[in-house]
């Protein structure tokens, strides 16, 4: 080792504590300029951050003619974000006493209070570890000298890229595994109202990822859309941390607005948009990458669409102007984008239908080079699309490879608004566009329950197109619609249908969920606003796709029970028949109701457990029993109540926040104590909730009550819409109990973080309520709601 002689320990840990004193200062300059983050910001730092570092390996004694002080990782690549770590690795050759002179460079910077992440060792060690550790690999590909030997720093960093390429398959088999672990735990970046920018799948890490395989050579990344694409997240990242004074890499929903301010976007909701389409293009490049490397990974043999001997693939015919070649969808030598305008809607259905990828380079020519479609859009052109989203997940890759180039635009010039808007309900998992999609993929296994598979499927892909415009989005899309009808070519009466779809979207599963389907106006409501079988059928499969498309918590046994109820009985109507009543009371549940004092029957589903309970019929008691519910922590998804003779029966559908249901007999037992009043709900409740306000919750929207006019003309309905939390419906239905009318019906729904609670009253007399009471009962109900 050298060490200068002519300076002591002591001087040279006050030359440290002075240099890190003056990159202190540096960093703070630094990221205090006014202006967004940017390459110069990080440029900056970067080297500030080096001449700091180079000038500790200096203090510390450290002999440059032997040691090589690297970055790796997001700082060898010059990225540093405010709250980065610093990665760094020391590289020796054996040397004795580097322990002690790493300390003494390690612990400058941790007492600069910056983030460090440090490793020593040879050059075997470090080749080693980089073949076991898909992470150290990477930071080691990404190195970049700081200080001391740069031939040592090269030659780990050639080894271990030398051992990268010979391994290559059987590692980036590994490298594949962790992407798939990252997208159970973190999700699609493009696709989250809070995205973690760098561990979402097509976010910072990915980009890593892509330039690893390239350094492979197994095959080579699309790269056109990644460097905008990178530069953004890193732009996003860097104002996160700015912002919030925290390493933060999840766009939290609080930080949104004043990051977009300082980079700035118009707003949040812009500045998530333009995450979703980085995020985009970044898993666009990736799942076209990990296609070719699964592809290319298989034995010639076993690859489809291949003929011939060798490696060389034959040029098989798929369609008019379109081939396979090599694996995926090629034009052929003939084809003419520039005179055949359903040309890229043909090549994109082929290549769905055959469950293959269109090459990049095929839609690369498609855009620069396609004609115009003509409006209207010929039959050809419609029967394209249509098939194209009817060939199952396959058109989702398919429609992005077009979405990425423009070509959707081009053809649907509406679909801009709708790319990459995001959907503010928790419940929904996709943006507007990609939920679109996946809502005709969904509606294309079943077509076979319809007399016109083409207008669902166009119908689902066109259901929410209102949506990322000012107005309610049903009534935007109804606009839009009416004139994508003609311009996609169908004739008035197709365009009507088309419109009715988009109008009532929501019909079926609101009705089903919020109203009495006891009550003939309900049916006759839904009757008079679909007009026809054909319709009620479209919307019936529309309803299933959209909940589908949606997420999990939209759709269950439960609510597909009473949808399919509901257009059970509006078909007869439509058919001039007596709609036949329905009910969820199985033969099971009735026979409570014959059994004397209170009955609970615990029924575990795959999706939720169904409780039912039967007691005497009493005013108070829906709220009594969602206490109940609430005490042993099962949180209400659905509910259902009847009136069986002098005894009400209720049906619950609910989870256990933890483990599982309690035992059926423990629950009637506190049913009871509840009801004689030996459990005090009010007092076990206020606890829970005591424990429920110590964690910190951004404000949700007020609640909201509504009196329904005209929903009934047996009962009184008003519409609860609130924030769900533990024992929400315990507080209505007591506050409905103690304004001394009775419900005599209940439809009780949990979407997300969301409850739509309608309940149908009456008064003493058994009949619905004055204006003045339905009046007084619904602010009763608002004041017993948490704000």
């Amino acid at each position: 080792m050298r060490a200068d002689d002519r300076s002591s320990p002591t001087v040279q840990a006050a030359d440290a504590v002075t240099a890190t004193a003056a990159y202190t200062a540096a960093r703070l300059e630094i990221l205090g300029r006014p202006g967004p983050s940017g390459p110069g910001r990080r440029r900056d730092l970067t080297d500030a951050t080096d001449a700091w570092v180079s000038r500790l390996f200096d203090l510390a004694g450290a002999d440059p003619a032997r040691l090589a002080l690297v970055a790796v990782g997001g700082y060898g690549r010059g990225e540093l974000a405010p709250g980065s770590d610093l990665d760094l690795l020391l590289l020796h050759r054996g040397e004795d006493s580097i322990a002690a002179l790493a300390d003494r460079i390690w612990y400058p910077i941790w007492d600069g209070r910056i983030a460090l992440d440090h490793s020593v060792r040879t050059p075997a060690e470090a080749r080693r570890l980089a073949a076991q550790d898909t992470r150290v690999l990477q930071g080691i590909l990404d190195a970049r000298l700081v200080a001391g030997d740069q031939a040592l720093a090269d030659q780990v960093k050639a080894t271990v890229l030398a051992d990268w390429r010979s391994m290559a398959f059987s590692r980036l088999a590994t490298l594949r595994r962790g992407v798939d672990e990252r997208i159970d735990r973190h999700g699609e970046l493009a696709h989250l109202l809070e995205p973690d920018l760098k561990e979402s799948f097509g976010g910072l890490r990915d980009v890593g990822i892509l330039r690893a395989v390239a350094a492979s050579w197994v095959t080579d990344p699309p790269r056109a859309a990644i460097p905008a694409a990178h530069q953004l997240l890193l732009d996003v990242r860097d104002e996160l941390h700015r912002s919030s004074g925290r390493a933060l890499d999840r766009l939290l929903l609080q930080e949104q607005a004043g990051v977009a301010a300082a980079l700035g976007f118009a707003d949040a909701d812009t500045l998530l948009r333009a995450v979703s389409q980085a995020g985009r293009a970044i898993v666009y490049a990736s799942d076209l990458t990990w296609h070719r490397v699964g592809r290319l990974a298989r034995p010639a043999s076993r690859v489809p669409w291949r003929r011939g001997r060798g490696r060389q693939a034959d040029r098989v015919p798929l369609a008019e102007g379109v081939v396979v070649h090599d694996g995926e969808v090629v034009l052929s030598a003939d084809a003419r984008p520039d005179r055949d305008p359903v040309l890229a809607l043909r090549a994109a259905a082929a290549a769905a239908q055959a469950g293959l990828r269109l090459a990049p380079h095929t839609v690369d020519r498609l855009a620069a080079q396609g004609a115009a479609m003509p409006v209207p859009w010929p039959a050809e052109a419609r029967d394209a699309l249509v098939s194209l989203l009817g060939a199952g997940r396959p058109a989702i890759n398919v429609w992005e490879a077009l979405d990425q180039a423009g070509i959707i635009t081009a053809l649907l010039p509406e679909w801009d608004v709708v790319r990459s808007a995001p959907q503010h309900n928790p419940v929904h998992r996709f943006t507007v566009d990609r939920h679109l999609v996946e809502t005709a993929v969904e509606a294309g296994t079943r077509t076979r329950r319809v007399s016109r598979p083409d207008l669902l499927v166009v119908g689902s892909l066109l259901h929410d197109i209102g949506k990322g415009r000012p107005g309610d989005h049903t009534e935007v899309g109804i606009d839009l619609v009416g004139k994508l009808g003609p311009h996609l070519g169908y004739d008035d009466d197709d365009s009507a249908v088309l419109v009715a779809l988009t109008a009532h979207h929501l019909l079926l599963p609101d009705t089903a969920t919020r109203r009495d389907l006891d009550d003939p106006a309900t049916v006759a409501a839904v009757a008079d606003a679909v007009g026809s079988a054909q319709v009620l059928d479209l919307l019936h499969a529309l309803s299933e796709s959209d909940a589908a498309a949606t997420g999990p918590a939209a759709w269950s046994e439960w609510k597909q029970a009473l949808v399919d109820d509901l257009v059970r009985r509006t078909h007869a109507v439509l058919a001039g028949r007596p709609a036949e009543a329905g009910s969820p009371m199985t033969p099971a549940r009735l026979a409570l109701a014959e059994a004397p004092g209170v009955q609970v029957l615990v029924e575990p589903g795959d999706r939720a457990t169904t409780v039912t309970v039967a007691a005497p019929d009493r005013r108070g008691l829906l709220g009594t029993v969602a206490g109940v519910l609430a005490v042993h922590q099962l949180d209400v998804r659905a509910a259902h109540t009847e009136s069986v003779g002098s005894r009400a029966v209720q049906v619950w559908w609910v989870q256990p926040r933890y483990g599982a249901p309690p035992d059926a007999a423990l629950l009637g037992e506190d049913v009871r104590r509840a009801l004689d009043g030996g459990l005090d709900l009010d007092e076990r409740l206020q606890r829970r909730a005591e424990a429920y306000a110590t964690i910190s919750r951004p404000a949700p929207p007020p609640p909201r009550v509504d009196v329904v006019p005209g929903a009934s003309e047996r009962a009184t309905v008003i519409e609860v819409r609130a924030h769900d939390v533990p024992a929400l419906l315990h507080r209505v239905g007591r506050a409905i109990g103690t304004a001394g009318v009775d419900i005599v019906a209940a439809r009780v729904a949990t979407l997300g973080a969301d409850v739509v609670d309608v309940f149908y009253l009456v008064g003493p007399d058994g009949e619905p309520l004055t204006d003045e009471h339905a009046a007084a009962v619904r602010l009763t109900v608002l004041d017993a709601l948490p704000v």
